[in-house]
C-alpha cells in the first residue's frame, strides 16, 4: 500500500514523539534512584556521627586550682607555716616622723689622756669591745713626772714630821721641851699630811695612781664597757691633756632621734609608746618618748624628740635612717591581716591562701597598717584562711614553678 506524504509524515511525528516519551521516561527513573541512594548515604552519614557523640558528652573532670603550690600537711608542718582567718580587726592609727640613730650620750665618752705626753703604746683598735679598766694607750708624760715627784717629796716630809712630832711630844710629857715645841711639831705634821693628801689627789683627779714605780708613765683606760668608735692616736704622737684620743660609747641602748613639726607636738609626749621600723635590715623595735624638746630650732622652726632602744645585738647602728610611728588610736577594719602574710611578686602585692591540696597566691590591694596588722581593701574575702608567717617558703615554691614553666 502506497503512504501519501501527509501519512509519512505523521507516522514519523508519532514515533518521534514514542521516543521522547520513552527517553523522559528514562531520565525521571535515574533521578529518583538518585534521589533514594543520597538519602540512604546521609542517613548512614548521620548515624556514623551517632557512635562517636558519647565521647564528645563524656563528663570533664574539674579544672585544677591555677597556680596550685600542692604541699602535704606534713609538709606545711615541717616549713611551720602558720595559718590564720582573715577578718575584721583593729588596727593603731599612727603619726609617722622620719628619725636616725644616734648614740646614745649618757653613754658616750671623748677620752682624754688629762695630762700632756707622748704615746708609747697604743692598746685599743678602732671597733674594738673593751671592758671597764681596760688599756687604752700609756703615755711618758713630765707633767704626771712632777706631780708624782710632789707627792714622793711629800712622803718625805710627812715621815720627817711625824718623827719630829713623836720626838717633841714625849720631850713634853717628860718636860724637858716647852710646850710651844710640841705644838710646832704638831702643825708641822697636820701641813705635811695635807700636803700628802693634795699632791694625791691631783694625781687621782687625772686617773693616775700614787706612786714611785714608772713616774712618768701614765696609763689610760677604758672609763666603761663599750666600744671604741673613734681613735685619733698614733704611737709616737704628742698629745695635749684635753686632745680627744679615743670615743668610747655603750651601744647596748642607743637613742631613734625626730624632729616633730608644730602641728604633730600635740602627738608626741613624754613617755608615750612608739616603734622604730627600718627598711635598711626590716627592722622593728618598741621604746618609749624619753626626752622632747622644749624649744623649736630657729632654722628648721621643730622640735626634736629621742627614743631610747635596747639595743643587745648591736643591730641598730648610729647613722641608720629610721621611722619613727607614734601611737594615736585605734580604728577598725573589715578585713585584717598579718603585715608578714604579705609577699611581692612583679610588682604586685600576694597573699598565700589556702586551697584543696595547698596554697594558691592571691593578689590583694591594702590599706591602714601599724606595723603588725594591715587592712586589706580588695582581692581577700572575710574568712578566708591564709598564710600569716613564713609564707617566703611558698614564695620560693613559686619562684621554682615559674622557673620551670619557662624552660
Amino acid at each position: 500500500m502506497t503512504l501519501t506524504r501527509k501519512q509519512g509524515m505523521a507516522i514519523a511525528a508519532i514515533v518521534i514523539g514514542g521516543l521522547i516519551a520513552a527517553l523522559a521516561l528514562l531520565l525521571v527513573g535515574r533521578e529518583s534512584g538518585s534521589h533514594d541512594d543520597h538519602g540512604h548515604g546521609g542517613h548512614g552519614d548521620h548515624g556514623g556521627h551517632s557512635e562517636n557523640a558519647p565521647a564528645a558528652s563524656a563528663p570533664q573532670a574539674p579544672a585544677a586550682t591555677p597556680g596550685l603550690i600542692a604541699m602535704t600537711p606534713e609538709q606545711i608542718a615541717n616549713a611551720n607555716l602558720l595559718l590564720r582567718t582573715a577578718g575584721p580587726g583593729r588596727i593603731r592609727s599612727t603619726v609617722q616622723f622620719p628619725g636616725e640613730i644616734r648614740f646614745n650620750e649618757d653613754r658616750t665618752a671623748h677620752v682624754v689622756p688629762r695630762v700632756a705626753g707622748v704615746a708609747e703604746a697604743v692598746a685599743a683598735n678602732l671597733g674594738q669591745r673593751v671592758k671597764k679598766g681596760d688599756l687604752l694607750a700609756v703615755f711618758a708624760s713630765t707633767q704626771l713626772s712632777e706631780l708624782r715627784s710632789e707627792w714622793l717629796a711629800g712622803q718625805r716630809r710627812l715621815e720627817l714630821a711625824r718623827s719630829t712630832f713623836a720626838r717633841e711630844k714625849r720631850l713634853w710629857e717628860d718636860k724637858v721641851s716647852a710646850e710651844q715645841d710640841y705644838l710646832a711639831a704638831r702643825t708641822a705634821l697636820q701641813e705635811a699630811e695635807i700636803a700628802v693628801r693634795n699632791a694625791a689627789q691631783k694625781l687621782t683627779a687625772i686617773g693616775a695612781k700614787p706612786s714611785a714605780d714608772g713616774i712618768n708613765r701614765f696609763e689610760l683606760r677604758a672609763p666603761f664597757d663599750g666600744i671604741v668608735v673613734e681613735k685619733h692616736l698614733s704611737l709616737g704622737e704628742a698629745v695635749g691633756a684635753d686632745t680627744a684620743v679615743f670615743t668610747l660609747s655603750d651601744l647596748t641602748t642607743v637613742w631613734a632621734e625626730f624632729v616633730i613639726a608644730p602641728k604633730d607636738l600635740g602627738h608626741v609626749r613624754l613617755g608615750e609608746a612608739v616603734r622604730v621600723t627600718s627598711t635598711a635590715f626590716d627592722g622593728t623595735a618598741d621604746g618609749k618618748v624619753s626626752y622632747v624638746g622644749a624649744l623649736l630650732g630657729q632654722q628648721t622652726r621643730t622640735a626634736t624628740a629621742r627614743v631610747t632602744l635596747a639595743n643587745p645585738e648591736m643591730a641598730w647602728r648610729p647613722g641608720l635612717f629610721v621611722t619613727v610611728s607614734v601611737n594615736t588610736g585605734e580604728v577598725d577594719a573589715p578585713v585584717v591581716i598579718e603585715t608578714e602574710a604579705l609577699q611581692t611578686d612583679d610588682g604586685h602585692t600576694q597573699v598565700f591562701v589556702a586551697v584543696p591540696g595547698g596554697f594558691a597566691a592571691r593578689t590583694v590591694k591594702t590599706g591602714r597598717t601599724d606595723g603588725q596588722r594591715i587592712e586589706v581593701t580588695d582581692g581577700l574575702p572575710a574568712g578566708t584562711r591564709y598564710v600569716a608567717a613564713n609564707s617566703f617558703v611558698l614564695k620560693a615554691e613559686q619562684g621554682k614553678a615559674g622557673a620551670e614553666h619557662a624552660h
